[in-house]
């Protein structure tokens, strides 16, 4: 399986936003991902469409935009303006209209995820893996970065897991969100894992490139 390091520039610099997803790529990582927040589905505010655009000349890696917004469906031509690679929306906020949003991200040349908050069981992505180009397990409460990892997404990574395989999706991607070190990187790995989003883990290191590296597994 093709373990990707995708850090999360929630905990960069943010007045050096463009030298932070440089230097990401230089030291190896796969993806910049991308943490908008409205304020409203989660109560920080973050970043929108603009900071993506503002960032995008500085980086030929995929950016993937996490949107923890109410009503992510208005904001989708925004992002893909903007140059996102993936757009991840919220089945707490899409509801039954989840595999529809998908869609309409995929119809605009742009890769779609699912998420799932950790209160979310496992069974409500069911109906998105058949459509997204990728899911994600939040492994921690959105919205601030430092969280612990909560051990129970394991077991959902694990009947994600079995559920693309069974229904012949096995190169799906799963991405993690969330507490993610080089400490329980090898467990969310092993339960079956393979895009792996740190913050604190890679910021924080004064080796960049050999944090990313360990993240791998």
């Amino acid at each position: 399986m093709n373990i990707k390091i995708a850090p999360s520039i929630l905990s960069a610099d943010f007045a050096k936003l463009s030298e932070e997803v440089a230097l990401l790529e230089r030291c190896g990582a796969d993806l910049i991902h991308c943490d908008v927040m409205d304020g409203n589905f989660v109560p920080p505010i973050t970043f929108g469409a603009q900071t993506v655009g503002a960032i995008r000349p500085h980086t030929r890696l995929p950016l993937d935009c996490h949107l923890m917004t109410l009503h992510p469906e208005t904001y989708i031509e925004d992002f893909v303006k903007a140059g996102a690679d993936i757009i991840s929306v919220h089945v707490e906020a899409c509801g039954e209209k989840t595999p529809a949003v998908l869609r309409t991200i995929q119809s605009r040349g742009v890769k779609a995820c699912a998420v799932i908050n950790p209160e979310t069981r496992a069974e409500a992505l069911f109906p998105a893996m058949e459509i997204a180009d990728m899911i994600l397990v939040m492994s921690v409460h959105p919205g601030y970065a430092g969280q612990k990892f909560i051990v129970d997404a394991l077991d959902k990574i694990r009947t994600l897991r079995a559920h693309a395989v069974k229904i012949g999706r096995i190169a799906l991607d799963i991405e993690v969100d969330g507490g993610i070190t080089e400490g329980n990187v090898k467990e969310v790995i092993s339960a079956g894992a393979n895009v792996i989003v740190a913050g604190s883990a890679i910021f924080s290191s004064p080796d960049r490139e050999a944090t990313i590296s360990r993240l791998r597994g």
